[in-house]
């Protein structure tokens, strides 16, 4: 992923949280906020270390941000997404990841059809 598709700054996550409306299932918490401004969509991740160890926590950042990449032209390019992954989600696999988060933004209807 792209750095401008990425949410970096505190302020961006916090107006996030505040404004934005969250959907979860038992892995992962999503958080979206529409921003007609943007032309592509941007992506915050929390992996906090009650998950893992570092490793640990790297490589649920990675399966995250490469589900965003193979499902880059199925979601709303309007809006910023802030994922936090809960404690399941370190025993997960890629596959099962991405399943779990097609889950919760199917849930959130951020999801095109294919």
């Amino acid at each position: 992923m792209k750095k401008r598709q990425r949410v970096k700054k505190n302020e961006d996550f916090q107006k996030v949280f505040k404004k934005g409306k969250s959907f979860a299932n038992r892995q992962f918490v999503v958080y979206c906020l529409p921003k007609e401004d943007q032309s592509e969509f941007r992506v915050g991740l929390s992996v906090g270390k009650k998950i893992g160890k570092a490793v640990t926590r790297v490589q649920i950042k990675r399966y995250i941000r490469q589900v965003f990449l193979e499902l880059k032209d199925e979601i709303r390019l309007d809006m910023d997404y802030v994922i936090i992954a809960r404690h399941p989600a370190a025993t997960l696999d890629f596959h099962e990841t991405k399943k779990s988060l097609e889950h919760v933004l199917k849930i959130a209807k951020v999801l095109r059809k294919k």
